[in-house]
């Protein structure tokens, strides 16, 4: 049996591609009559509850108050009800653990009544309250294995919706999850309370400017998801990206994204439909998905949702990564969200798009056009670039992981240096304000096409910036730097502290301030341009003059997760998270000890994986190849010809080279280290470079090795054969 036939199999199977369900009738139903219909939404509750408790309710939502604990068993029944008319047999209470998944615990609503049948019940303790086990999930030593007991709470912010199933629904209720000592075990419960942190700095600020009218400010969010998509016969056969979720070997192809063909061509039919299935899907969960196209690298793609409340935004976002997933396999393919599948292409990011604002004021980053005039916006903004530049450390520190590791700073993300990119126009502005007093704002032009069918157009003040890790867009900051796998919750816990930081030390100076209020603004403003004006680049972050610039600016690049992470514990950030209810110190740890503890197995996961693949199929592979070069050398002896034995001889030093590489990969693994940091710094210093070597010998051997031979799918075959 020749190596490639599980290659062959997969070749054939996609070629001869039939879907297996019939296509829907997208017609039957417009798009904006499926949009919430699984959503225990506002407009539902209206219908469906009293008065008093609807306006309970949206209070809650709507200020931030208090839910009134009264109203939850009218609220459980009428969601119960709802339910049931959906074909729901079960409820369950889903949250979003430390491992930055969707965790879920199901619960029938069914009770038996004693007399052979059963009554249907969900009471308002029901809804407010489950209990998972709380040791069971990474807690960083928050929870001991006989410290069992945690708690799901209700997030009334967060709508309940209906998870369909071929056969039959499930009702979902958004949770925190807590420890029984009370410390948050999850990702929403930390977002929750940066969220508290923002709103009550920001209504300081806004108290300052005349606007006390207390309406709740919001962070918002709009993740921009990029993913892959393979032939699920091609993941099937490749054991690396069944197993790590990248591929481990893999030479580049003779053509990869070089041709820049792909980015915002035709999207495959196939593809397509799988895309307008997963947003009809998501449509239903009210998921506001708006844009879709192709992404740069080959079979790679990208779906952005519009901008919302944070916290539904990160509960979104994690139903749009369910539902990618989800969808994919019923069109025979695979959803990738691995921040770098592929080596030497484009890696997947998810560019978090945030901004705050509320119902009274509007977006609070819109600068309008003349920016220099606006001097609420200015304050706002420049606590953010105050922030920035103050906590450049923990931005760095809350997306990384062992995956965004292999994309950051590459030739599609940011570097690890954290930057803003205002523009030309903001840029100007604070220019002068840092000169002594802004006068003026470079006006937005026309831009002529030179067609005189077409319009003028309307050119905004200033470019855009790829590479840049936090960049302005015009009314909202731009989180390039967010790893395409990774719960949003964490970056943007992240940021609304530090933000919160950034506008209490404002408010404070400004509240102290005596004499002309403007002065006072123009001082603050001028303050912090001066000292943290550093950030401001508006660039190449990819060339490496930025590097040094950064370096002689004193902007900290910590380039590995390894080097990153201690900094979300240090004495700093902890004093910060405490100061704001954010995190406990205990907390802050947790989730450093959490991170740290997944970086060691990932990457020991993949080590294992990797000595195992080489030694199994690329070594075996390669040895059969050298036989058949050495026998027809042999033959052509025999026969009294000149034997050409260069390649025998190529094949014969690299088939050395990957024996002993695996055996030094395998050395290094077995090292064992004092504390986890330890065997962190570890993995960075010796595993991660021994599988590079490892690797870098079994791509020079698919270059060579018949391709009859070669026992794994190849790049060109799984990124090109759709």
């Amino acid at each position: 049996m020749s190596g490639n036939t599980a290659r062959l199999n997969a070749i054939s199977a996609v070629i001869n591609y039939k879907p297996i369900s019939k296509p829907l009738n997208f017609a039957e139903t417009p798009s904006q009559e499926v949009f919430s219909q699984n959503v225990f939404s506002l407009e539902v509750m209206k219908q469906r509850l009293p008065k008093a408790v609807y306006k309970s309710l949206v209070k809650t939502i709507a200020e931030g108050k208090p839910l009134d604990i009264s109203t939850a068993d009218v609220v459980a029944a009428a969601m119960k009800d709802w339910a049931i008319e959906k074909g729901a047999t079960h409820y369950a209470h889903v949250f979003y653990p430390l491992t930055g998944l969707t965790a879920e615990k199901h619960d029938s609503f069914l009770s038996p009544n004693g007399g052979g049948t059963a009554v249907t019940e969900f009471s308002g303790e029901q809804l407010i309250q489950g209990e998972p086990d709380g040791s069971s999930f990474p807690t960083g030593g928050i929870r001991a294995t006989f410290e069992a007991r945690g708690y799901t709470a209700w997030d009334v912010t967060s709508p309940a919706y209906i998870l369909e199933n071929p056969n039959g629904t499930t009702l979902c209720i958004p949770t925190a999850f807590v420890s029984w000592t009370g410390e948050a075990l999850d990702k929403k419960t930390p977002l929750l309370r940066s969220m508290k942190a923002l709103n009550v700095q920001a209504q300081r600020i806004l108290k300052l400017f005349g606007h006390d009218d207390g309406a709740l400010v919001t962070a918002t969010a709009g993740p921009e998801q990029e993913y892959f998509l393979i032939d699920r016969h091609f993941y099937l056969a490749r054991p690396d990206l069944m197993t790590a979720g990248r591929t481990l070997f893999g030479a580049k192809p003779p053509k990869g994204q070089e041709l820049e063909d792909h980015y915002f061509g035709a999207i495959p039919e196939r593809v397509l439909a799988c895309m307008l299935e997963a947003e009809r899907e998501m449509y239903k969960l009210g998921v506001p998905v708006k844009t879709r196209h192709n992404e740069v690298a080959p079979a790679q793609y990208e779906i952005a949702p519009m901008y919302e409340n944070a916290n539904v935004a990160a509960d979104h976002q994690q139903l749009i990564m369910a539902t990618l997933k989800r969808v994919a396999e019923k069109y025979g393919m695979v959803c990738m969200l691995h921040e770098k599948p592929f080596a030497g292409v484009n890696g997947s990011g998810k560019h978090l798009n945030f901004s705050f604002g509320n119902a009274s004021q509007g977006n609070l980053l819109e600068p309008g056009d003349t920016p220099h005039e606006n001097a609420r916006f200015l304050v706002f903004c420049a606590a953010i670039i105050r922030a920035v530049d103050k906590y450049a450390p923990l931005l760095r520190g809350a997306i990384a992981s062992a995956s965004n590791d292999h994309r950051l700073g590459a030739n599609e993300a940011p570097p690890a240096i954290m930057s803003i990119f205002l523009g030309d126009q903001l840029t100007d502005v604070y220019e002068q304000i840092k000169a002594g007093g802004a006068k003026s704002s470079k006006a937005k032009d026309v831009l002529l096409v030179g067609v005189d069918t077409m319009p003028e157009l309307p050119k905004h003040s200033g470019d855009r910036n790829r590479t840049s890790p936090f960049a302005f867009t015009g009314n909202k900051f731009e989180f390039r730097a967010v790893g395409s796998s990774q719960s949003i919750a964490g970056p943007l816990v992240v940021l609304n502290t530090i933000v919160a930081e950034s506008l209490d030390y404002v408010a404070t100076k400004l509240e102290a301030a005596t004499g002309d209020f403007a002065e006072a603004v123009q001082a603050v403003l001028q303050e912090i341009m001066v000292t943290h004006g550093r950030v401001i680049f508006n660039g190449d972050g990819y060339s490496e003059a930025w590097h040094k610039e950064a370096e002689a600016r004193g902007l900290p690049n910590l380039r590995t997760t390894v080097d990153a992470l201690p900094a979300l514990a240090s004495p700093e950030a902890v004093a910060l998270f405490e100061k704001y209810n954010v995190l406990t110190a205990r907390e802050s740890k947790s989730r450093v000890d959490v991170k740290l503890e997944q970086y060691v197995k990932e990457v020991h996961v993949e080590a294992s994986l990797t000595a195992e693949i080489a030694r199994t199929m690329i070594y075996p592979a390669a040895v059969r190849y050298q036989n058949e070069l050495a026998a027809t050398a042999a033959n052509l002896k025999a026969a009294g010809l000149r034997a050409d034995t260069s390649t025998l001889q190529e094949v014969t030093k690299l088939v050395d080279c990957l024996k002993q590489s695996v055996d030094e990969l395998d050395l290094a693994a077995k090292h064992e280290s004092a504390t986890i940091l330890a065997e962190a710094e570890h993995i960075r210093d010796a595993i991660l470079p021994a599988m590079g070597v490892v690797r870098s010998y079994a791509d020079s051997l698919e270059g060579i090795v018949a391709d009859d031979l070669w026992p794994l799918p190849t790049y060109q075959e799984m990124l090109f054969i759709k």
